[in-house]
């Protein structure tokens, strides 16, 4: 199948290369020059101009933000009717419900199939991912899907997936920022944070994320980047919204939310979203 993928970033680039392993003829779409280099050195030709994908027979989207969803839409003027696009950016229920809308105005099938696990998953071709739209399209893109990941079928409107993502989500916003002030707590009561990390983190109150990132908390402000900051940012404001939106009370996720915006406004924001550790190091009273 001919694949364009648009978004070639830490998560992105990964995702594409499953795909292309998986037999697939893959073209990357990349603003980033040094994107595009990093894609052609792993085997990935990439070009700058959105027209590379009017070709294709599925269009994966893995862009950054809804703004960034909705320039792209903007700017395919010319598609290919009977063309399908993956969109499986985290964006939130209605950005994809709107920018889906304006596709199948152009004759475009829209699956919606945000994803959960990672840098290290999407680089096993292990990634979980929510799946919603039609059964036909979902039976269309299956085979590129399947290449990089488990697919879970939520629903069959465009949103029911990005809605599961929304909780995934808030989930991991807050259990991300519990580990954190968890490990504070122990270096406030004199302890190791490294030895309490492994005392805990396999019991009761264990977590997937203080498991992962617990480590890199530990590390400093250079440890390497997965996830930035900026992304929780982004993504515990659209579980705020989607929230809103219905009219739920989500109070834990919103003292989250604030605590990525405030390590974001502490200058973290594209450093490893492990380091909101930092926001606990600046308050005053709190070491």
């Amino acid at each position: 199948m001919n694949v364009a993928f648009v978004g070639l970033g830490a998560i992105g680039l990964p995702m594409a290369l499953q795909i292309q392993q998986a037999g697939h003829v893959v073209t990357g779409i990349e603003l980033s020059e040094a994107g595009r280099a990093h894609a052609a050195a792993q085997g990935i030709e990439a070009s700058a101009q959105w027209r590379a994908a009017i070709d294709a027979d599925v269009v994966v989207v893995m862009v950054a933000t809804p703004a960034q969803l909705e320039a792209l839409v903007t700017q395919f003027s010319e598609v290919r009717p009977g063309q399908h696009w993956v969109i499986m950016s985290t964006v939130g229920p209605a950005a994809v419900r709107e920018q889906g809308a304006r596709l199948l105005e152009k004759g475009v099938h829209v699956v919606d199939a945000p994803v959960t696990g990672g840098v290290a998953r999407a680089q096993t071709g292990s990634l979980l991912i929510f799946a919603s739209g039609s059964s036909s399209a979902l039976s269309r893109v299956e085979p590129v899907l399947q290449a990089m990941g488990e697919v879970r079928v939520t629903g069959e409107h465009v949103g029911d997936g990005q809605a599961i993502k929304v909780v995934n989500q808030h989930l991991c916003s807050v259990h991300l920022v519990a580990a954190a002030e968890a490990l504070s707590l122990a270096r406030s009561l004199g302890l190791d944070p490294a030895q309490v990390l492994e005392l805990v983190q396999h019991g009761a109150g264990g977590s997937w994320m203080l498991t992962d990132r617990g480590p890199r908390m530990l590390e400093g402000t250079d440890t390497r980047v997965t996830s930035m900051v900026d992304i929780f940012v982004k993504d515990s404001g659209l579980v705020a919204l989607a929230a809103q939106a219905c009219n739920a009370s989500v109070p834990l996720l919103n003292i989250a939310h604030a605590r990525f915006s405030h390590a974001a406004e502490l200058g973290l924001g594209k450093r490893d979203d492990s380091r909101v550790i930092e926001t606990w190091q600046a308050v005053p009273g709190t070491e």
